[in-house]
């Protein structure tokens, strides 16, 4: 079992920056795959990015690579989302999400979500 919580949501002007983190509890963080979903109003949960057990394998969707960054650090059982240069359609609640398997983008495989943060990018 892995219980996540986030923080670190906001309002942030276009071009600014805001780092989220991910609380986690539990005795199998350090072996989980971890990730980053988001969704934006009126829309599905769109995979934003993941990262290993070990944080040496990264992936992220496209629009998001070069911008946001994900890193962990198991001795704090936490995950961070590093994100830079936002956007207006970056505005979205991200939740924080794992697994015990393989880096995944699809939503239905990941197995605990947190209660997500808000993060809304003003012009």
């Amino acid at each position: 079992q892995v219980q996540l919580v986030e923080s670190g949501g906001g309002l942030v002007q276009a071009g600014g920056s805001l780092r989220l983190s991910c609380a986690a509890s539990g005795r199998a963080f350090t072996s989980s795959t971890m990730g980053w979903f988001r969704q934006a109003p009126g829309k599905g949960r769109e995979f934003v990015a993941a990262i290993n057990w070990s944080g040496g394998t990264t992936d992220y969707a496209a629009s998001m690579k070069g911008r946001f960054t994900v890193s962990r650090d198991n001795a704090k059982n936490a995950v961070y989302l590093q994100m830079n240069n936002l956007k207006l359609e970056d505005t979205a609640v991200y939740f924080c999400v794992a697994r015990s398997g393989l880096l995944s983008r699809n939503e239905a495989l990941w197995d605990y979500w947190g209660q997500g943060t808000q993060v809304t990018v003003s012009s």
